[in-house]
């Protein structure tokens, strides 16, 4: 049975646990997904632990936070005026938004508080600062 190296593509799933044991993200019951091995599509470990694997193997990944999305970073949360926001938007604590810098790149914030006077935001991507455990099964070498 042949093994998957850099430069095939592969077809697979996946579930994505935090330590506590929760789900953050998975494939189950959608298409698995479909990636070329050593081209950077997805987290490095992920591509390193498919790399080697036969069509039909299950492998268990555990990555550091650092070997993930990195440390959380505490300067990349900020309070910003309401000012900034559409005043009929309805900000929710939790609510993941795209916003733009001064010179017009489009980044990510999630609202952790909101006010009738300013809104704290948090630019970090959601699961930094987490270590994280990937179950993949290797569905098809293409």
């Amino acid at each position: 049975m042949s093994q998957a190296k850099p430069g095939d593509t592969v077809r697979f799933h996946y579930t994505g646990t935090l330590n506590d044991g929760s789900v953050f993200s998975s494939s189950a019951g959608q298409d698995p997904l479909t990636i070329t091995l050593g081209d950077g599509g997805i987290l490095p470990d992920i591509d390193t632990a498919l790399t080697g694997m036969a069509t039909g193997e299950n492998k268990t990944v555990e990555i550091e936070a650092a070997d993930a999305y990195g440390p959380h970073q505490a300067d990349l949360v900020y309070e910003v005026g309401r000012d900034k926001f559409p005043p009929e938007m309805d900000l929710q604590t939790g609510m993941a938004l795209e916003a733009a810098t001064p010179d017009g790149q489009a980044l990510m914030i999630t609202i952790v508080d909101a006010t009738d006077e300013s809104v704290t935001v948090d630019q970090n991507h959601p699961l930094a600062g987490k270590d994280l455990t990937f179950n993949v099964e290797l569905v098809e070498i293409v």
